[in-house]
This record gives structure tokens, sequence and C-alpha cells, in this order.
């Protein structure tokens, strides 16, 4: 019998939909799903980074050479880097090397790397699909690294007149083309998050074999009850804050990928959900009274992982002193507040869903990644908006550039 790696339950009861929307949509999911079906086999089209038969531009063994370095320094920003923090978070128990993420512009961060480590012993892995990335340069340039047939370089970018490219030729740098047809926040399952996932030594193969587990089964009938209900919700306007209940510090940068996949996608002509990141046990002592008894314009996803730590509080060895706490797992105290927290959604009838994971493996991953790219092109589709790209972002992109030349 094959192994669950996640549980999924939908607690989105009927009284917040309209039963009319929810046939429309039914009949529209139905088309789109094949629709979909079909793009994941066009090499032309985004969706086929969840093909089986999906053509990496690069060769394992040319990558093989980079494996010695035992500290790597990813330069990325948005889509380009975060899927790779996911993955690097998500294993950090069984990763050997040492990980630095700049997707942010800080100098300090720069000038401790440069204290810290020799830069000629660090493998630097700049990631750009347009290859004008500003932050992603000025982090680059900042390192003050590049230097004619350097051999701790990689550059992922589209093969086109832009800055990282240009850089690749006249210095000879190690290369790998970032294909065009694929968005940076759907290519954690290309060459952008592959490639790092492979010089962490997680085994790439596992973590793409699961990814289209949410088109058939019970698993498809999961995608197609949720994404039905999510876009009537974004259709009736009632609902459109999304709400990301962590119960692991090992799912953040996971749940910071599903954050910007999802705003970036929906987010238009008026329409989207704004997903939130919340921190919890932490927030059940800040936000849980708004969360339980604010206003009724939320959803809430809960994830956990359900491996985790087994460490115990020990107060008293000698047993001259109790407590309930005595004896207790973290991880079990964790649970109950997170059941207890359950127990007063459905009690209040607000809207939820849960996301459990059984065992923190390559194909659980995978099949996550793969659920919210899928979940999140369907809802776009469904609701009339274009899941792909993203106009008002290079507006300011836009505006950025013209103040700086």
């Amino acid at each position: 019998m094959k192994k669950n790696n996640l549980i999924t339950k939908n607690y989105i009861k009927h009284n917040y939909i309209n039963k009319k929307k929810i046939i429309k949509l039914s009949k529209n999911f139905t088309k789109i799903i094949e629709k979909v079906k079909n793009d994941i086999q066009d090499q032309e089209k985004t969706l086929n980074v969840l093909s089986k038969n999906y053509n990496f531009n690069f060769k394992i063994k040319d990558l093989q050479k980079f494996k010695k370095f035992k500290i790597v320094v990813v330069i990325g920003m948005g889509g380009s880097i975060l899927g790779a923090e996911a993955i690097n978070t998500f294993f950090e128990e069984k990763i050997k090397k040492k990980f630095y993420f700049f997707d942010d512009l800080r100098s300090k961060k720069i000038l401790d790397l440069k204290k810290k480590e020799n830069l000629k012993k660090i493998l630097f892995l700049v990631i750009s699909k347009s290859g004008n990335t500003i932050e992603t340069l000025s982090n680059f340039f900042s390192l003050n690294v590049i230097k004619k047939n350097s051999k701790n370089i990689v550059i992922i970018s589209e093969k086109n007149n832009n800055l990282l490219f240009s850089l690749t030729k006249k210095f000879n740098l190690f290369y790998i083309e970032h294909k065009k047809n694929i968005g940076g926040r759907y290519s954690v399952l290309s060459e952008v998050g592959i490639v790092p996932a492979y010089l962490m030594g997680i085994n790439i193969q596992k973590l793409r074999s699961e990814i289209q587990t949410h088109l058939k089964g019970k698993k498809f009938f999961f995608l197609k009850k949720s994404t039905i209900k999510l876009a009537s919700f974004l259709i009736s306007k009632k609902i459109n804050n999304l709400i990301f209940l962590n119960y692991s510090s090992r799912l953040e940068k996971l749940l910071f990928w599903s954050q910007q996949l999802i705003a970036e996608s929906l987010g238009k002509n008026g329409k989207g959900f704004l997903p939130m990141v919340s921190k919890v046990p932490r927030d059940h002592h800040s936000l849980l009274q708004n969360y339980l008894d604010g206003p009724k314009d939320k959803l809430f996803h809960i994830f956990s992982i359900e491996d985790e730590s087994t460490e115990k509080i020990n107060i008293n060895k000698k047993g001259s002193f109790r407590t309930f706490l005595d004896k207790k797992k973290l991880r079990d105290i964790k649970f109950a507040q997170k059941n207890s927290l359950i127990k007063a959604f459905k009690k209040k009838n607000i809207p939820f869903r849960e996301f459990k994971i059984k065992n923190t493996n390559e194909k659980t991953l995978g099949e996550l990644f793969s659920y919210f790219i899928l979940e999140t092109v369907i809802i776009g589709k469904l609701i009339k908006v274009n899941p792909f790209d993203q106009p008002a972002v290079e507006q300011v992109k836009n505006y950025t550039k013209k103040l700086l030349n």
C-alpha cells in the first residue's frame, strides 16, 4: 500500500458559498483541467514544469564539479530564490553544507560574509530570469567576485540581451539557460530550484516524482473541491484574506514561496487573496483574538509536520515538583494548541483547510510545490485573471530603472 506523506482536509462549509456559482464553476473547472493537462505536456507552456518528461537545460555530469564546495551563496529575488530557500529549510537537518541566501539589499550582510568566509572557497549561484533584476545584480557586483574563467560562479538567466548573460560570455562563466516560458514564481521544479537542490544533496528525481499526484484519485477530488470553493470566495469578494497558520519553522520558507505565488498570480483586476504567514503558537498570543472574533473576512490554512522532534520536558528528575507539563513532548504541546484552534474554528464556523505533513521527504515537498502551482493556476482561470503575468510589478520596476538612470 502506498504511503500517504501529505494529509489534506477541507473545512469550508456550504453556507459560505453560493450554490449556483458552485455549479457554474464546476462546469468551468472541467474545461480548465483538460486545458491544464494539455499545457503540462506542451514545452512552450509554463505548466510544462510539471511534466514527467521535462527537459532540463543542464546535465548532471556538468554540475558534479560544483559539489566539492561546502559553502554556497545563492543570489536572487522572488521566485528565483524562494523555492531554493524553501527546499533548504525543509531539509535543514539533512543538508550538511552551509547555504547563504541573498534576497534583499543589506550591505551589512555582504560585509559579514566577506569577514566570515573565504570568498574563493564559495560557490556563487546567481539566478534571474530577466538577467537584469536590480537587487540581484547589486548584490552580485557588491561581492566583487567576478573574474575571467571563474570556476566558482554559476549563472541562470534567459539567453538574450541581458546583463547576466552578457557577463557569462565576457568572463566565460558557467551558464544554465532559464526557460522563457517559465516565470520565476513557477520555476521551483525547473532549473531554478533543481540546481540548488542537487547542490544541497537532495534527491532531485524523488523531488519531482509526485508532481502529478493531484491530477488523479482522491487527491484530484480535493484539488477540484478546493479550487472551486476558493474561486467562489474571490468572485463573491466575501473573503480575500488568506492566513497561513504555521506550526513548524521548517515550513516557513515554503509558505513565503506560496505567498508570492498566490499574491502575484491572483492579485489582479481588484481580485485575489492577500496571503499572510502567521507564526503559531506565538500568534495565539497576539492575533488569535482577531482571527476568532474579528471580521469574518479570512480563510485559514493550517500547516504542521508530524515527524518533528520528540524532545520532552523534564522539570524535576527527583520528582519533588510536578506540573501538567512534566514529561510532555514539545511537539504534543503544539499539537494540542493546534487541535484546540481547529475546535474553535469549527464551533465558530470559520473556513479553514489543514495540510498535515506525515513525512518530510523529497516526495512530500515536491507534492506541495506542485499542488499550490496547480491550485493557483486553476483558481486564476476560474476567476478570469491571467495567473502568469504581473503587470503592476513590471510598472514599478520600470519606474525604478528610470529613477536610477
